[in-house]
């Protein structure tokens, strides 16, 4: 892809998004590859997980972005497996081996390409990348109510209920595998309230923080 507005990228720089549900986080990475000129990657990741482990593509789209659900397992390794830096079972659960295939995925990804990734703990898996710039998109529940709403078709008392569950869901996911806390500002490098300015003018200072900042990385 071609960069739009003169914006253009010098290194391999990744762009990861971690998002509240709802604050669409989705919709401005897209919005962030299409003016910067470069890759997206969100459901791609398990596809292509699938197809580097040999394991089933919509077993593996169950449990994505979910952490692993045994209490004993999770006990067993020391509460935070990866984090941990614990061995490694043979008979992990699937969501430890998707884990896994998803990390390798998302590094063969950031040796090859400038990209944007979304979740997966894709901040963490790269902590040791340089050119990574790490992002977090969130907004007013009842600004995100009304666009979950909106978007399902369902009251905004529901989408608060669903908000609310997936949001716990994915905080679990984060503080599981990379034994840090979900939206904790210190863990990011720049913090978007996307319910004030909008997707589209997010995702515009979005890119153009990064092309300032992409020349200071080494």
């Amino acid at each position: 892809m071609k960069a739009k507005g003169g914006i253009a990228l010098k290194n391999k720089t990744v762009i990861t998004i971690g998002r509240q549900y709802g604050s669409g986080g989705r919709e401005i990475g897209k919005k962030i590859s299409e003016i910067l000129g470069i890759g997206y990657y969100d459901d791609e990741l398990i596809s292509l997980a699938a197809k580097n482990s040999g394991m089933n593509q919509d077993t593996l789209s169950d449990v994505d972005e979910k952490a692993t659900n045994s209490l004993l397992y999770t006990l067993a390794m020391g509460g935070s497996l990866f984090g941990g830096n614990a061995a490694i079972a043979y008979e992990m659960p699937i969501n430890d081996k998707l884990y896994i295939a998803q990390s390798d995925v998302i590094k063969s990804l950031a040796a090859k390409e400038s990209c944007v990734i979304i979740g997966r703990c894709a901040d963490y898996v790269l902590r040791d990348n340089p050119h990574t710039v790490n992002l977090f998109i969130y907004a007013d529940i009842q600004k995100r109510a009304v666009r979950v709403a909106g978007r399902r078709g369902i009251t905004e008392a529901k989408a608060k209920d669903i908000i609310i569950k997936t949001d716990k869901q994915r905080a679990n996911y984060y503080n599981y595998y990379t034994s840090l806390k979900w939206g904790r500002i210190e863990n990011y490098d720049l913090c978007i309230d996307s319910g004030r300015i909008g997707c589209d003018k997010a995702a515009e200072v979005i890119a153009e923080y990064v092309s300032r900042i992409e020349s200071t990385i080494d």
